[in-house]
Order: structure tokens, then sequence, then C-alpha cells
């Protein structure tokens, strides 16, 4: 546990460290967010703050990480490390979604080769491709919530700090020192990043946040209980962010848009577009981030009945959220023009998607 409490510090102290000189060399670089149409801030905000994040896990665990366990990590860092820099690189260069989409499938394939997989199924094969598919799709509805100052980053030292918990619990110092890496990262990043922002995290932070996360939901055990429960604890922990991405999906689609195309019709954009403001909007969804992980740490000692009563309670919950949330997005449609773009006050000023 002291161990777990070093690392933590020591990602807070750096992140808090690094973030600032990020954004000084971002502004050299010019490797800033520009405002255009469909961004609401209206002046360039440095990109690099997703560095700030990487550099922070990476020293961290490092520094203060056991070394019968750093030799486990290197994997999974290495994929993070590329991973960081596909988003850096799309942050400078803007990359196509599909090649992008191809060059993480690459990526995460290596990681789940080198082992970091769900063990569910019989099937290996089933195992490998569930892995993938979670990987994917957690890096990428991660880096979709990177839409709203502090949101990306709020969401993420959430879903950290219960992973943390759930490691402690279950005596996984593995899983717990990369969480805490993390938590320590995003608190430290938070700072700097909440309404109004400074500095943004970019594709280079909400990727590695994203991809990290995601290995640590397959990495996390529970010989206490069951698979037939425990597989849904991850999923509950990363409900914001898996909830946001289904509604923007089949949103898009419903309307005839490629899901990877870029919008602002997220969760958050669609609370502020009914009268909430940004801060209002972020902190709401930092909330039901936390009711959600309270339910993955009621889920791990609970039997099959209530695990799945709890499931079926909040995927119902879920629903009425998906519907509704459509509703007020088709309602106020109506009434926006998309021709005009408003440009709010620069303390307003929200992260890319």
């Amino acid at each position: 546990m002291l161990n777990l409490m070093l690392i933590f510090g020591a990602s807070l102290a750096l992140a808090l460290g690094a973030t600032p000189l990020a954004r000084r060399v971002a502004g050299r670089l010019g490797v800033v967010d520009k405002p255009s149409a469909r961004k609401l801030h209206a002046t360039p905000i440095p990109l690099l703050g997703g560095v700030a994040i990487y550099v922070a896990v990476i020293l961290a665990v490092a520094l203060f990480g056991d070394r019968f366990y750093i030799t486990q990590t290197i994997g999974i860092l290495v994929g993070a490390t590329l991973i960081s820099f596909l988003g850096i690189w799309d942050d400078r260069f803007a990359l196509r979604p599909l090649p992008k989409l191809a060059a993480q499938a690459v990526v995460a394939s290596l990681v789940v080769w080198s082992g970091v997989r769900i063990q569910v199924f019989a099937n290996p094969l089933l195992d490998f491709a569930v892995s993938l598919i979670w990987l994917l799709f957690i890096t990428n509805a991660v880096n979709y919530l990177d839409n709203m100052d502090g949101l990306c980053g709020g969401i993420s030292a959430i879903a950290a700090g219960y992973f943390v918990l759930l490691a402690v619990q279950s005596g996984q110092y593995l899983v717990g020192a990369l969480a805490a890496a993390l938590l320590g990262a995003t608190l430290g990043f938070l700072v700097y990043n909440f309404n109004p922002a400074s500095i943004f995290m970019g594709d280079g932070g909400s990727l590695f946040l994203g991809f990290l996360l995601a290995v640590v939901g397959i990495k996390l055990r529970f010989p206490s209980n069951v698979p037939l429960v425990t597989w849904m604890v991850p999923v509950l922990v990363l409900a914001v962010p898996i909830l946001d991405t289904t509604l923007v999906t089949l949103s898009r689609l419903r309307r005839g848009i490629s899901p990877l195309t870029p919008g602002k019709d997220h969760i958050s954009h669609r609370l502020v577009r009914v009268g909430w403001t940004h801060r209002e909007a972020v902190l709401a969804l930092w909330v039901v981030a936390c009711g959600m992980g309270s339910a993955a740490l009621f889920v791990t000692h609970a039997d099959v009945m209530e695990a799945y009563t709890v499931a079926g309670v909040a995927l119902i919950l879920a629903s009425l959220a998906l519907v509704r949330l459509e509703q007020l997005y088709v309602s106020t449609s109506s009434r926006v023009r998309p021709d005009i773009v408003r440009v709010p006050d620069p303390a307003q000023a929200k992260s890319p998607e």
C-alpha cells in the first residue's frame, strides 16, 4: 500500500510540474488546437498535455514500481507508448480515421498477443478477439470524451481511483501500480485542464489514458467471485465512456453519418444545448462515473442474483438516458442553425474531440 501511495504522489507531482512545461513547448512548436467551425474555443490552446501525463505515469512506475513487476509491465507500457506517439502524431498532422484505427489495431494485437487478454471463454481465439475489441473500443471511447474542459481527465481519474480500490481489495500490485500512476497524473493535469483550460491533453493523452484503462480492466482479477459476475466490474467502472460512445455511434448511424466523424453530439454537448453550463455538464458526468464505480465495488462482493439485478437496473437507466438524450438532440437541432457557429468567451473554452 505504501508503494502505491509513493507511485501516486510521484505521478501527481510530476504531472503538476510537467504540464506547464508541456504548455510552453507546445506554444513554441506550434502544436496547438486552433479555433474552427466545429470547436468552441476562441483562441489557440496548447495540445501537448498528454505528454505530461505520459511522462508522469512512466517515470512514477519506473522509479517506485516493484522491480519484480516491472518486467511484466514493460509490454504494456511499450504498447501504451506507441499509442501515445500515434496520438501525438495525429495532433500534429491530423491522421485520417481509418489509418489511425488500423495502427491502433496493430498495437493492441501485439499487446494481446503478449498475454494481456480476457480469459473467460474456452476458445483462445475468442478470448483474443474480445480482448482486441475491448482495447480498441475503450481506447477510442475515452478519446471521444476529450470534448470539454476537464471531462476526459476527470472521468479517467475517477475510473483509475476505483481501479486502485479494486486492486487493493484483490491484492493485485501490478494493476494497482498502473492505476495509481494514472490517478496521480490525471489529477495533476486537471489543475490546468479544468474549465477554463489553459492546455488540452490532445489525442496523445486521451488515447494513452484509454489504452491503459482498458488494459487495467483486463488485468483485474477477483478470486473471491466467479467470472459470471466479475466480467461486469470494468464495464461499470468505465460506464460513462461506454455510454457516450454508444450514444454517438447509434445517433450518427441513424442520421447517416460515419461514427468516426468528429462532431458536437456527445452527452456533454447535449447537456449544454439544453441550458447546462460547461462545468455543470462535466460535474454531472463525474457524479455518474462515481455512482457506477460504487456499483462496481458492490458487484465484486455480490452473488449472481445481486450482481445481475444491479446490471439490469444500470442497463435500464442507461437505455432510458440514451433515448432521452437523443430526443433532446433532435428537438434542439430543429432550433439550431447548422450554418451559424457561436464562439463563446475564451473562459468557456472546450477541448477538442
